[in-house]
């Protein structure tokens, strides 16, 4: 398949970190990313080549805009973190097998907020047929932290979950996992609204920590579901007084940074008398060292989930790449994922 030598992508503006942590909101898009056209990546050993077809906007890809990621920027590279498209060109005989098929990718070599993205043979998942461009799209970065993340919980043998920020994408996911596991999911939200549709997607109990009965809703349904994981997306004062309520031996797992204040721990005996401790969990760093087949069978639920419906990936909006500095940061607030639309000829 021929291809330009140049393309369209959305490149960082700047390197490494920031030091600073200031959650998610960006008032300023035009100081982290420019449009910009540059070369066409080369694949090399084991690495691909794929054409861009839809690229989401997630929480993650925020945060290394802003240097607030576990991993450094690096200027004039593509940001973004996932995506899906056609395999174009393969190095080698090892990733040659993909080239023409459809896959959901993980933008280990260059950003997927591109027309052409780079990377490992071994960062792409093949699509079903049935399965939603949407849905490919957002294939990985969320679905792959749910599965993975509950598999934890029920290896731990907990009988119960606290979710935080229960109601956003991956939220969703991980009550209808946790629910299919036996594993009874509190879902704690920041404001109220969405109640029946969590209670729905098998909610045990829905508090909404923004409500004046939240600590003593939490201290009766905490004595009831005797939760020993929390898995918390938010880092803020809330999920630090959950945590503390919880009983002896339980752990916090941290998953997210939505929140820009982190929290305060008044007192230690939590963790010296309890049995308590925090751990954070990094999709990254479980992907190289779960072992090949734990991804596999992660990969084959993940589209299971997709293709029963169970799951639908919710999008607010479709951004064409060259309108993406001008819509993008008013898009950000609405529910659901905005998807980047890389072909210049595509809506």
């Amino acid at each position: 398949m021929s291809r330009p030598e140049n393309m369209q992508a959305l490149v960082l503006r700047q390197d490494g970190f920031s030091g600073t942590t200031s959650g998610l909101a960006i008032t300023d898009l035009d100081a982290l990313v420019a449009l910009d056209r540059i070369a066409v990546p080369t694949p090399g050993p084991g690495q691909v080549l794929i054409k861009v077809a839809l690229a989401p906007v997630n929480p993650s890809d925020l945060h290394f805009l802003k240097g607030e990621y576990g991993q450094p920027r690096r200027r004039g590279t593509p940001a973004g973190f996932e995506g899906t498209g056609t395999v174009v060109a393969a190095a080698d005989a090892r990733a040659a097998d993909l080239v023409g098929r459809r896959v959901s990718f993980l933008a280990s070599a260059s950003g997927s907020w591109a027309e052409y993205a780079l990377t490992d043979a071994g960062a792409c998942v093949e699509v079903g047929a049935g399965v939603r461009d949407e849905d490919a799209a957002a294939l990985l970065v969320n679905p792959l932290t749910a599965v993975a993340m509950i598999a934890l919980v029920a290896t731990a043998g907990a009988r119960a979950v606290v979710l935080t920020a229960a109601g956003s994408q991956l939220g969703r996911m991980l009550l209808g996992l946790a629910r299919e596991r036996g594993i009874a999911p509190i879902a704690v939200v920041r404001s109220a609204g969405g109640e029946a549709s969590l209670r729905a997607l098998g909610a045990a109990a829905v508090l909404v920590s923004g409500e004046p009965e939240f600590a003593a809703r939490l201290d009766a349904v905490l004595r009831v579901e005797r939760p020993r994981v929390l898995l918390d997306a938010v880092g803020d004062q809330t999920a630090a007084d959950i945590f503390l309520a919880m009983p002896a031996h339980s752990r916090w797992i941290s998953y997210g940074m939505l929140s820009a204040a982190g929290p305060c721990l008044p007192q230690m005996g939590a963790f010296v008398f309890s049995g308590k401790r925090i751990e954070g969990f990094w999709l990254s760093r479980w992907l190289h060292t779960a072992t090949s087949d734990a991804i596999a069978a992660a990969s084959d639920e993940v589209q299971r989930q997709f293709l029963s419906g169970a799951w639908h990936t919710r999008v607010c909006a479709r951004v064409r790449l060259g309108d993406a500095l001008r819509d993008l940061p008013g898009l950000l607030a609405r529910p659901g994922k905005v998807m980047l639309v890389p072909s210049p000829h595509a809506a």
